[in-house]
C-alpha cells in the first residue's frame, strides 16, 4: 500500500507546528510507503517558510504545494491531483494525531471490499461541554467538529467528517472531485463538502468503513465555544444544505423559497420564545438559525437563476 497524507492549510503556521509533528510520528509497517502533501492554500503568513524547513527535517517524506484558488474544497482537490498513494487521507491543519492513528484508519482499505475509512473526531481531554449545549441531539458537536459513532468499528451508514477520512484514489477517479461551491472559503463558514462526497459513495452502493480506534483530536478554542460561532456556522449548513440537495422538487414557493421554510421557521421562533431550559432554547434557535441560511441560499439560488434566464 501507499498512503498519501493530504493536510490542507490556510494561515495557521503555529498550530501547523503540532499537525505536522504528531503526523510526522505516525508508526506504520515497513512494507507500507507513506507520503504527506501540504496543501497551502492561498496563506499569507509563514506557512511555505515553516513547511521547507519542516520537510528538511523529513527528508522525502513531505511535500509543499500551493493551492491559490481559496477553498477548502480547491485545496483538497490540489492534494489529491497531486498525490502518489492509492489510498488517500486527510487531515486539517489544527489537529493532533496519535502514533497508530494513520495506520490504524488505513488498515482496511488495502482490501477493495472498502471504499474509505472514517476515524473518531473529538475535542481536546480538557474540554468542558457548555450547558447551553443539548448533548442528546446527534450533531450538536458538528461545529467544532466532533465525530463519534461509539467504540465499535463497523460499517458507515453516514459519511465522515473531512479532518479524519481516507479513500482509494480510485474513488475520485470514478466519482470526481471534492464540489467546489461546498465548505469553508475564507471566513465563510460553508460546510457539507467533505460530506457530500461521502455521500455520493454511499449513494452509489459503495461501502465505507467505521474505524473508533484512529483517533485525532482537535482543539476547542475559545472562539468556537459561544453561541454566535454555532449559529453562524447552523446558518452557513443550512445554506450549504440548498446548496448540496435543492429544494424539493413540487415544493410551492414564493420568490424562490418553500412556503414550508416559513412555517418551519415560525414554528422554531415560537420554540425559542417560550423554551426556558438553555439547552432547549438554544436547540430551538440554532434550528431558527439553520433555516434562515436555507431561505436566503434559496432565495440566491432563484436570483442567479434569474439573472442566467
Amino acid at each position: 500500500m501507499h498512503i498519501t497524507v493530504i493536510l490542507t492549510t490556510y494561515n495557521r503556521c503555529q498550530t501547523l507546528a503540532t499537525t505536522m509533528d504528531s503526523v510526522a510520528a505516525s508508526m506504520l509497517p515497513d512494507s507500507v510507503k507513506w507520503e504527506v502533501v501540504v496543501v497551502d492554500n492561498n496563506s499569507s503568513d509563514q506557512t511555505h517558510e515553516f513547511v521547507k524547513h519542516f520537510s528538511c527535517r523529513h527528508p522525502g517524506r513531505f511535500r509543499y504545494v500551493f493551492e491559490p484558488k481559496q477553498g477548502v474544497s480547491h485545496a483538497r482537490n490540489a492534494g489529491v491531483r497531486e498525490a502518489r498513494g492509492d489510498v488517500i487521507v486527510f487531515v486539517d491543519d489544527d489537529v493532533t494525531a496519535g502514533p497508530m492513528w494513520l495506520q490504524n484508519l488505513t488498515a482496511a482499505l488495502s482490501d477493495s471490499q472498502w471504499a474509505g475509512a472514517g476515524g473518531r473526531i473529538l475535542p481536546e481531554r480538557a474540554f468542558s461541554t457548555p450547558r447551553w449545549l443539548a448533548l442528546e441531539e446527534k450533531y450538536a458537536l458538528a461545529p467544532l467538529p466532533v465525530f463519534d459513532l461509539g467504540p465499535e468499528a463497523g460499517q458507515l451508514a453516514e459519511p465522515p467528517f473531512g479532518t479524519n477520512m481516507a479513500f482509494r484514489k480510485a474513488m475520485f477517479e470514478k466519482y470526481g472531485a471534492f464540489r467546489t461551491d461546498l465548505d469553508r472559503c475564507g471566513t465563510d463558514l460553508l460546510s457539507n463538502g467533505d460530506t457530500e462526497f461521502g455521500r455520493r459513495l454511499l449513494d452509489a452502493g459503495e461501502r465505507l468503513r467505521y474505524e473508533p480506534s484512529a483517533v485525532i483530536y482537535h482543539p476547542v478554542v475559545e472562539s468556537r465555544l459561544r453561541k454566535k460561532y454555532f449559529l453562524a456556522w447552523w446558518c452557513g449548513k443550512g445554506r450549504s444544505d440548498i446548496r448540496e440537495f435543492g429544494i424539493p422538487p413540487g415544493a410551492e414557493c414564493c420568490w424562490g423559497i418553500p412556503l414550508y421554510m416559513f412555517r418551519r421557521l415560525a414554528r422554531w421562533t415560537l420554540c425559542w420564545m417560550v423554551a426556558v431550559e438553555p439547552s432547549r432554547r438554544f436547540s430551538c434557535k440554532r434550528k431558527v438559525w439553520g433555516l434562515v441560511g436555507q431561505i436566503v441560499e434559496s432565495y440566491r439560488q432563484r436570483q442567479m437563476a434569474e439573472a442566467f434566464e
